[in-house]
C-alpha cells in the first residue's frame, strides 16, 4: 500500500471545512479562504493551507465568528460524526 507523506502531515483547510460540515461546499470554503475570512492560529490562510491536529481555526460569518480546535483529520465522516473532528472554542 502506498502512503502519501503529505497526506499524513495534514489536510487542506478548504477540504477540512467541507468534511467537518462547518461550511456546506468546498467551493464556498475555498472562496472564504481566498476572501480572508478564514484564519489558522491567528494568520489568514489560503485554501491549500495544510491544517494539522491542534490548530485553532477561525471562520468569519456575517453574524460573527466561529473558533474551533482541530481534533481529528478524516477524509470521510458521516454527518452525525462530523462534530468529532473539531471542538468549539468560546
Amino acid at each position: 500500500m502506498r502512503v502519501n507523506i503529505w497526506y499524513n502531515s495534514g489536510m487542506r483547510i478548504d477540504k477540512f471545512l467541507k468534511v467537518s460540515r462547518i461550511l456546506k461546499r468546498r467551493t464556498v470554503a475555498s472562496d472564504a479562504c481566498s476572501g480572508g475570512k478564514v484564519s489558522v492560529n491567528g494568520k489568514s490562510v489560503k485554501p491549500a493551507y495544510q491544517v494539522k491536529l491542534g490548530d485553532v481555526v477561525a471562520v468569519g460569518f456575517a453574524g460573527g465568528e466561529v473558533r474551533f480546535r482541530v481534533k481529528s483529520l478524516n477524509d470521510k465522516v458521516s454527518a452525525k460524526d462530523a462534530e468529532s473532528l473539531y471542538e468549539i472554542i468560546e
